[in-house]
């Protein structure tokens, strides 16, 4: 770690603070009981898209956040949008919400939602293909944003969100919790400080646990859900069950194993492993400038259709070789002086002695906190999240360049700074259209 990458950090962070513009004052009445954080202090939300994480996770958990009000959810299902209302409201009588519940109105359409200039914030929990025009329209709409990962299905959707955040001055939090565990953590403040020496190697592995699907039979729409707004950016296909996800139950759904709405794992839960990685070797702020891989996709026949699994080789300009592939969920980095590698839990070194390193008044010390507390802190305080969009891209990016050497089955030149690949115009089409279809070779 160089001074000069210690000063652009900071520099960035400074700059970013002051340029973004401040949420609304909402009036007290709106604010629930006496004890509450003052007008300025509340963020008021809106959560898009309510299947199983916004459910089980980022409801209960903003709505525990000091500070937050719920106002709306929205989704294009009528059983997930009733549950959600149902939960918010769960959490305030168990008493784990903080303040008092107020009435929480509902939306199918999320330009609805976003029309209201009462709502300071979104959480946007839709599937993949929704997540770049949604971002998009409510940034535009005034709105702070937390976009569920992975934040895009292209490079240019990335450069996009960049754009419109730095533009429109909001806050733009990645809803990726990795780095808010401690592994994570502590491994960036041992590689960022130094004490392994000059990072050589990178090592990121995520599940192998995409699976093929036989043919799907088109199936009617289920009452109470809006299949054509569920499809939304998609390409028009009919409905079936294995295509969207389960009726009245929050079980894995097909979407996230079609190439029409989601990558699979490449950038799923490569926008965990890749993302702790990134950070850890301050890499999160650039790219690689080659590229080489290889995948297997299910047969032609299969229904489900994303990469069952890969092995990727990147190279960045300062020499780091990194590998991407398919094992278990952990990274692994290797300097000129020892190792370090974490995962969700584990933790593990070497030297031994890193376990229990105590940073010293010179070391560079990282925020540690939810990703939630991250978000909502940052809206108040108008400084750049820990995951802005930059961070967010660059991380999703890692995993779409991989995706699209795999497909042309050949070594790729890319310029990190420019964002194009070199002298290869069949990989710069690829930069701004979703992969939707394997290739069988």
């Amino acid at each position: 770690m160089t001074d000069g990458r210690t000063t652009r950090r900071r520099f960035l962070k400074t700059a970013t603070a002051a340029a973004i513009a401040a949420p609304t004052i909402i009036p007290r009445s709106a604010l629930g009981a006496d004890g509450a954080p003052p007008p300025s202090e509340r963020v008021t939300m809106g959560f898009i898209g309510c299947g199983r994480q916004c459910y089980y996770k980022n409801i209960p958990l903003f709505v525990r956040t000091l500070g937050v009000q719920t106002l709306a959810v929205c989704d294009v299902d009528q059983w997930r949008l009733d549950n959600a209302v149902k939960q918010v409201k769960t959490q305030y009588d168990s008493g784990k919400a903080k303040g008092t519940f107020t009435p929480v109105d509902k939306y199918v359409d999320y330009e609805d939602l976003l029309a209201r200039d009462d709502i300071d914030a979104v959480m946007i929990s839709t599937p993949d293909h929704w997540h770049e025009p949604m971002a998009m329209a409510a940034m535009k709409a005034g709105k702070d944003v937390a976009l569920e990962k992975p934040i895009t299905r292209t490079v240019a959707e990335g450069q996009r969100l960049i754009a419109a955040a730095r533009d429109l001055k909001r806050v733009f939090r990645v809803d990726s919790e990795f780095r808010s565990g401690k592994p994570s953590h502590w491994a960036t403040t041992v590689v960022r400080n130094g004490y392994i020496g000059k990072v050589k190697k990178v090592l990121t592995c995520v599940p192998q646990s995409d699976i093929p699907c036989p043919p799907q039979p088109e199936m009617p729409v289920p009452e109470g859900f809006d299949y054509e707004r569920w499809q939304g950016p998609a390409p028009r296909a009919p409905y079936t069950l294995n295509r969207v996800h389960p009726i009245k139950s929050y079980g894995r759904p097909g979407w996230m194993r079609h190439l029409y709405y989601c990558d699979g794992m490449i950038t799923n839960w490569g926008t965990h492993l890749c993302n702790g990685a990134m950070w850890a070797a301050d890499t999160e702020r650039t790219g690689p400038v080659a590229v080489e891989g290889t995948g297997t996709y299910p047969g032609p026949d299969s229904f489900w259709n994303v990469l069952l699994k890969f092995d990727i080789n990147y190279t960045f300009a300062d020499g780091l070789e990194w590998t991407y592939r398919t094992e278990t969920p952990y990274f692994v980095i290797e300097g000129e002086d020892g190792w370090v590698k974490a995962g969700f839990r584990e933790l593990d070194a070497h030297p031994k002695s890193l376990l229990t390193l105590k940073p010293t008044a010179d070391d560079e010390v990282f925020r540690f906190k939810s990703e939630k507390q991250d978000f909502i802190d940052c809206v108040r305080s108008r400084e750049e999240t820990l995951e802005p969009a930059e961070v967010g891209h660059r991380v999703t990016s890692l995993g779409h360049l991989g995706h699209i050497a795999i497909q042309l089955g050949e070594k790729l030149q890319f310029d990190p700074d420019k964002e194009v690949f070199k002298d290869n115009d069949a990989a710069n089409a690829m930069l701004d259209k979703p992969i939707e279809k394997p290739v069988h070779r």
